[in-house]
């Protein structure tokens, strides 16, 4: 055959060849490419928004108070900066001295004194309503005289005196002589009559009263306005005892100030007297109208107890308080050894207050990038250590939101607890839910990092550091598998104790003295560890809910053969029981025997074939001496009948609330295998008749998926051998051996083990396990004379 040389390929040079061969990428290019993928980026994204929040929740943004309530500094702390604060004691002192001197309240009621200058105009009515001294109604003019009489009485005791003396008594004292008719009784009368007279003469030119009543009320003016008072009705530490504040009464807003000297009776008498004096037109009427009024003075204040506080508390309130200035590098706001008080820690609260105050933007963005720059570290280092060791965390995107939600909760609960000291609770809790969900060892690099995150957060001491890491790490490598309530209590005494030991070692190193407080601060850790075991059982149901993950104590109570489910299988399909029954004991000791779950594993195999409960007479474990169902039906429907006990499985296990770990059994213990037996027959017919249709492998196989775990995988196996090895007539020890490793192999080369991550040895290892749990169940028998051979 000739060639056309017009269509023959041109040559290319070399170099265009050499520019051509593209070499395989790199490390940073995959890296590069696998991080522009969109699920990486969503991935990211959760972290980095999950940063974000821990920053905000913790105040990332400025340095944390390093201090707390019985902590002891190893070295004097002393002021950053310059600040004041507010001296409690001063001013709580300074305003109960204010209160002792402010003004008390009085509410002043003039109508006692108006009352009595009506009863003084109506006493003058009747005294001059008498015609003469002899017709006046002696009681009433001794209240206007009540003063001259007793002057005069005075006198007369006086002048008696002086009559007894002798002759030479009087002459040598020089008094003058006294006569005995100055002093009769009919010259005081003719005094008293005069003296009524003058005064009734005194009212002639104003008949109704009116200027006498308006000059009564122009000399009590003073005391209508301020009120007046016999003596304080307030006690000492009541307030002042100089001055007081006076309302009239339904006037409350206006309270105005007067000396208590001005207000008092006893004190205001001499002016009333002169302002009497004054205002009335002779003096011997004034004297008589303050002989009558003086004694009646009412009281017309009253103390107001409620008003009185009230203004205080208002007084008090605009008092600025007494200040104390702290110097920077000058002034110890803690000593060095001594346990810090909830005093000092104020001090110190307020001296980081004014320090955060005056830091820089520039400083604070720096500190932000700083924690932005510890969580990515984090992040990273788990990130990598996930993505080697357990994939599969990262690839669900359902878990990890979840671990991402119970970090921001450990971490806001911690913060939160952190000042009451009980930030050791929550972190242990996060480590036994994190070593619950998943291996020991991802439970320590994460409990380790969240150590980490918690101390350069809060700014934790290396002997805390120390600490925590201890009681998490206990934690962690003692619980390994909850089966039994108790198992959460035990793990927390043992760690208590390891904590203990370690808080009083740490505290030692550090400097601290072997002492009572430094027990006391020991025994607190370990009280707070024990009270998080506890709490962690209670909440117990409500993390294997929220994860979906099943504890050893869960997956006992689903192995229970009282299960409903387990129950109804008994019922209506015992052979696939029996079935399961032996494939869960043979299958848990293959788990076991690679170090997978063989309790999940155990549970698992008990409920993988329940969907055959639905049409038990299908399989030929329940059909016993019966007939064969799938004679009468296609290849293709039978297959359809068998496949079906997968779906009809999971929605069985859904119904029942199955978690979602055993539905993953249901539906991967059979994988995409090969339906083998109907697939031959389909196969055999097309052959008798060569015009039927190719027949399908992809029909014949079942929907998967493969198993996904290791433990799903021994399932798988150990299923097939079980359900194989019945069929064998001589079950003998190499028979079952070459079995097994006839289907294991099968199963291999059909890559029914692509995805989960089982090796060639674990695959030996469940194997061998299997042919030595086959042969212990098949085992021989001693045929004794006269015994029948067995069927």
């Amino acid at each position: 055959m000739s060639s056309n040389p017009s269509k023959s390929p041109a040559k290319r040079k070399r170099s265009t060849r050499v520019s051509t061969l593209k070499l395989p990428p790199g490390t940073f290019e995959k890296a590069w490419g696998t991080i522009r993928r969109s699920d990486v980026l969503g991935r990211i994204a959760l972290c980095l928004l999950t940063a974000l929040l821990v920053w905000s929740v913790t105040g990332g943004w400025a340095p944390p108070l390093a201090f707390r309530v019985g902590d002891i500094p190893a070295r004097n702390v002393v002021a950053r900066v310059t600040f004041e604060r507010v001296d409690d004691q001063a001013t709580s002192d300074a305003r109960q001295a204010a209160r002792r001197i402010a003004d008390c309240v009085y509410v002043h009621d003039p109508r006692p004194l108006r009352e009595l200058q009506q009863a003084l105009k109506d006493k003058i009515f009747q005294l001059r309503a008498a015609n003469s001294y002899d017709d006046v109604d002696k009681t009433l003019w001794a209240d206007f005289t009540r003063e001259d009489t007793e002057q005069e009485q005075q006198v007369m005791l006086d002048l008696d005196a002086l009559t007894s003396l002798s002759a030479a008594a009087v002459q040598q004292s020089g008094l003058p002589a006294i006569s005995g008719a100055a002093t009769s009784p009919a010259t005081r009368m003719w005094r008293k009559r005069k003296e009524f007279a003058d005064f009734k003469q005194a009212f002639a030119d104003d008949p109704n009263l009116t200027d006498f009543s308006a000059a009564i009320s122009r000399s009590l003016s003073s005391f209508n306005d301020h009120g007046l008072i016999e003596s304080l009705q307030h006690e000492i530490e009541q307030g002042n005892h100089s001055r007081i504040r006076i309302y009239t009464v339904g006037d409350q807003r206006e309270m105005r100030p007067f000396e208590v000297d001005q207000v008092r009776i006893g004190q205001v008498l001499p002016r009333l007297e002169a302002n009497l004096s004054r205002e009335l037109p002779s003096p011997a009427v004034a004297k008589k109208i303050y002989a009558w009024l003086a004694p009646k003075l009412p009281t017309t204040l009253t103390f107001d107890a409620e008003a009185t506080r009230v203004r205080a508390d208002l007084e008090i309130a605009s008092m600025p308080p007494v200040m104390t200035t702290f110097k920077q590098d000058e002034t110890v706001l803690a000593r060095a050894n001594e346990a810090i008080t909830p005093e000092v820690l104020a001090v110190l609260a307020d001296e980081h207050s004014r320090y955060k105050s005056q830091m820089s933007t520039l400083q604070l963005v720096y500190l932000t990038l700083s924690k932005f720059g510890m969580y990515c570290g984090l992040y990273t280092l788990c990130g990598f250590y996930i993505f080697f060791r357990h994939r599969r965390l990262l690839n669900d995107v359902v878990s990890l939101v979840k671990l991402m939600t119970l970090v921001l909760a450990t971490v806001t609960a911690a913060y939160f607890a952190a000042p009451a000291r009980f930030e050791l609770i929550p972190l242990l809790i996060f480590s036994m839910v994190v070593v619950i969900l998943y291996q020991q060892e991802l439970a320590l690099l994460l409990s380790a990092c969240m150590a980490f995150l918690i101390t350069l957060t809060l700014d934790f001491s290396l002997v805390e550091l120390v600490t925590i890491l201890a009681s998490m790490s206990t934690t962690v490598l003692l619980l390994r598998h909850v089966r039994s309530r108790t198992k959460l209590i035990y793990v927390a005494l043992w760690t208590a104790g390891a904590t203990i030991l370690t808080a009083v070692g740490a505290g030692v190193l550090e400097g601290r003295q072997l002492g009572l407080g430094l027990l006391q601060d020991a025994t607190w850790l370990g009280g707070c560890v024990v009270a998080a075991g506890l709490l962690m059982t209670g909440l117990l149901p409500f993390i294997e809910r929220f994860f979906d993950v099943q504890t050893d104590l869960k997956l006992l109570e689903l192995g229970d053969v009282a299960h409903p489910l387990l129950q109804e299988l008994v019922r209506r399909a015992p052979g696939t029981y029996n079935h399961s029954i032996n494939v869960a004991s043979i299958a848990q000791a293959a788990a076991e025997s690679i170090g997978a779950n063989g309790l999940l594993v155990r549970v698992g195999a008990y409920y993988h074939d329940i969907g055959k409960m639905l049409k038990p007479g299908y399989f030929v474990e329940n059909q016993g001496g019966e007939s064969n169902c799938h004679e009468s039906l296609l290849p293709a429907m039978s297959t359809l009948v068998i496949i079906a006990h997968v779906k009809d499985g999971a929605d069985l296990a859904r119904q029942h609330n199955l978690p979602n770990i055993i539905i993953d059994f249901i539906q991967q213990h059979h994988g995409t295998t090969l339906v083998e037996y109907f697939y031959r027959r389909a196969n055999e017919q097309r052959g008798a008749d060569p015009g039927a249709a190719i027949v399908d492998e992809g029909s014949y196989r079942y929907p998967g998926p493969k198993p996904q775990t290791r433990e799903a995988a021994v399932l798988m196996l150990a299923d097939t051998v079980e359900s194989a090895a019945r069929s064998l007539v001589d079950p003998g020890p190499a028979r079952i051996e070459s079995l097994v490793e006839e289907l294991a192999m099968r199963k291999l080369m059909d890559g029914q083990f692509d995805e989960c991550g089982i090796t060639l040895k674990e695959l030996r290892t469940i194997q061998d396990s299997l042919i030595k749990s086959l042969t212990a169940v098949y085992h021989g028998r001693i045929k004794y004379p006269g015994q029948q051979a067995s069927a």
